[in-house]
């Protein structure tokens, strides 16, 4: 019976119109039944797309943090670059000052003993470096090779308290010694009269006595002179122009080792040199500027012009 009646329903759906408005009536009523059906596999969807969301957020979270750290790092990392950068022209510009052969060298270690000035560079004897070599940075002398090995070398920096080195005043000439104190910010001018020109703020340079440092390169500044009336020298305290505890890179220096009558000797012997190949070898094109000019010969067939008698009157 009800499949008759339904096949009934369906041809007359199909052929008429009359069973429209039924049709959409019925619809709407079952409308809320299909929402239900269908709700258990909305929430499902939702559900499992916002874990899938909320799990991508976090791993994109996790790498944007790795990301953030990489270029914290690499921040870091050109800070450190621009410094050295600063650093390695200043000392490029320091070598452009500087008349002797340098070789460029770098700190890869310092002495852990508290009592000693020494740190260990990147250069030895295979590059050249002997004892006794100075060493400076862009502001200054900072102390001599003391010991040379294949590969690197051991500096005594002037602020130990076994390294002295002559100086003078720029200023006026002025000779003393200047001692290291074993304090890296400070050196100690001996024997310096107490009525001697020099005052706070005067420029110390190597005097280049001794040979074993270059004369001209700053040394220290002058930071204190106490005078005493009843001491025959004054008390004279300098900074050191070098950063020995903050420079890495630095010069090696080498100077002629040649001592100044050894220069001149040589430099005379040189000159007579030349002018003796000079004498045995002249140029025959190089014009004589002392020597009387030749008139050129007369052409053949022409008399030469007789000489007009001299006037005795």
């Amino acid at each position: 019976m009800f499949a008759v009646l339904s096949a009934a329903l369906m041809v007359v759906d199909a052929r008429l119109t009359v069973l429209h408005s039924v049709r959409s009536q019925l619809g709407l009523i079952v409308e809320p039944v299909y929402w239900l059906g269908r709700l258990p596999v909305t929430l499902w969807e939702s559900a499992t797309q916002e874990l899938s969301s909320r799990n991508e957020l976090a791993a994109e979270n996790e790498k944007l943090k790795a990301e953030q750290l990489m270029m914290q790092r690499r921040l870091q990392k050109l800070a450190a670059l621009t410094e050295q950068n600063v650093r390695l022209r200043e000392l490029l510009n320091s070598s452009a000052l500087v008349d002797d052969e340098v070789l460029a060298t770098e700190l890869i270690g310092i002495d852990p003993n508290p009592f000693t000035h020494r740190i260990l560079i990147d250069k030895g004897e295979k590059d050249g470096v002997v004892l006794g070599q100075p060493v400076l940075d862009a502001r200054g002398l900072m102390g001599q090779v003391v010991e040379v090995m294949p590969y690197t070398s051991r500096v005594l920096l002037l602020t130990d308290t076994t390294h002295s080195i002559p100086v003078q005043v720029n200023r006026n000439g002025l000779r003393a010694i200047a001692t290291g104190t074993g304090n890296p910010e400070r050196l100690e001018l001996r024997h310096v009269a107490d009525t001697a020109d020099i005052k706070e703020g005067d420029l110390l340079v190597s005097s280049g006595l001794g040979q074993r440092f270059p004369a001209g390169y700053p040394v220290a500044t002058v930071t204190e002179v106490v005078h005493d009336s009843g001491q025959p020298f004054a008390i004279v305290r300098a900074v050191p122009t070098a950063n020995l505890n903050r420079t890495r890179y630095m010069l090696l220096v080498f100077t002629d080792p040649r001592t100044p009558e050894q220069r001149a000797t040589e430099s005379a012997e040189a000159q007579e040199e030349v002018d003796r190949q000079a004498l045995e070898h002249p140029n025959p094109e190089a014009p004589l500027d002392d020597a009387p000019a030749v008139e050129p010969p007369a052409p053949a067939g022409q008399a030469a012009a007789p000489e007009e008698p001299a006037n005795d009157r």
